[in-house]
């Protein structure tokens, strides 16, 4: 990915549960929770709408946020007792906030590694 990656030309804010990004290349419409700071988002769901209409999903987390599940569930029967993670439509990223996966969101689009990612969603 380009350490440049940058959604460009942006707009934020919130549609009541969600939380949207535009920018000129796609709309990301995130799901934290309604107390969460929007820097320290470290596992949420996301649906990305590209310019040509396509809809995309994923649930982002960051390394830190898998590591912390994965010892939570140490001593469980959750994922073999945190011997493992996975998730079927999983983006992990380093660092935390919604503007940090924006940027990542747009140097995937950039790099055309989006599709590879995302798991495409039925057009409305």
């Amino acid at each position: 990915m380009s350490r440049s990656a940058s959604p460009g030309s942006v707009e934020r804010g919130w549609d009541g549960p969600w939380y949207r990004v535009r920018t000129d290349a796609f709309e990301a419409s995130f799901l934290p929770s309604p107390d969460e700071d929007l820097d320290s988002v470290c596992n949420v769901d996301v649906e990305v709408r590209l310019m040509d209409r396509s809809r995309w999903s994923a649930t982002v987390f960051t390394v830190g946020e898998v590591t912390r599940l994965m010892e939570a569930w140490a001593g469980s029967d959750e994922a073999l007792g945190g011997r493992y993670f996975s998730c079927s439509d999983g983006l992990i990223v380093r660092d935390p906030g919604i503007d940090s996966v924006a940027h990542v969101i747009a140097g995937l689009i950039e790099n055309e590694e989006f599709s590879e990612i995302f798991q495409r969603l039925a057009d409305d």
